[in-house]
């Protein structure tokens, strides 16, 4: 299995409009980044999970899982998964996962609360700038969650969370990129090294 976890620091936590998805908090940023996880030519990734952390208003925290493995009726485009989150966040979430539709859940949970729940399944990597080469250490991952900021990146409480959980920093670029650019990089080196 290899999963992401996307940290949304002002992504919209109720239906929003589909035609500002921008405006809904950068949920632009989470639909992308989905896209690029699960995505393949004529097909969807069934070994990837991808969870999207919203922490915007007006009712922080809410996780929204989507599995590839389970996942019906979802396209690459950023409008149809900005559809299927927004008909998450019109359910009444709580601390326990809650089936929105195929292969989509929603639930009512913090950083720290998500990571001890799943953290025991993955082997956890934090996506950073200055963390060691991905390439580097890419025969030896097995299992991965990368951990994966938005364009504020993780503030400093979450990074602290994240530190205690992670089993190393890794880095796919020296410069700062976009997070779908790190989901893409990621599933690359992957595939390429046969993970």
């Amino acid at each position: 299995m290899r999963s992401f976890l996307i940290i949304g620091n002002k992504a919209s936590t109720k239906p929003f409009n589909l035609n500002d998805i921008p405006g809904a908090g950068r949920m632009d940023i989470i639909c992308r980044s989905i896209a690029q996880a699960l995505f393949i030519s004529h097909g969807i990734r069934k070994d990837v999970e991808v969870y999207a952390l919203l922490l915007g208003e007006p009712e922080p925290p809410k996780v929204v899982l989507i599995k590839g493995d389970e996942v019906k009726r979802m396209s690459p485009d950023e409008r149809n998964i900005a559809a299927h989150i927004k008909k998450a966040l019109a359910l009444n979430a709580s601390s326990d996962w809650k089936r929105v539709q195929s292969g989509v859940y929603v639930a009512k949970k913090s950083i720290e609360e998500l990571l001890r729940e799943i953290g025991q399944r993955y082997e956890i990597y934090y996506l950073r700038e200055d963390g060691k080469d991905i390439e580097e250490v890419a025969k030896e991952i097995h299992n991965p969650l990368f951990i994966i900021g938005d364009h504020l990146g993780l503030l400093a409480e979450q990074e602290k969370v994240v530190m205690s959980y992670a089993k190393e920093i890794l880095s796919v670029s020296k410069i700062s990129i976009m997070a779908e650019q790190c989901v893409v990089i990621c599933n690359y080196v992957l595939d390429k090294f046969g993970r």
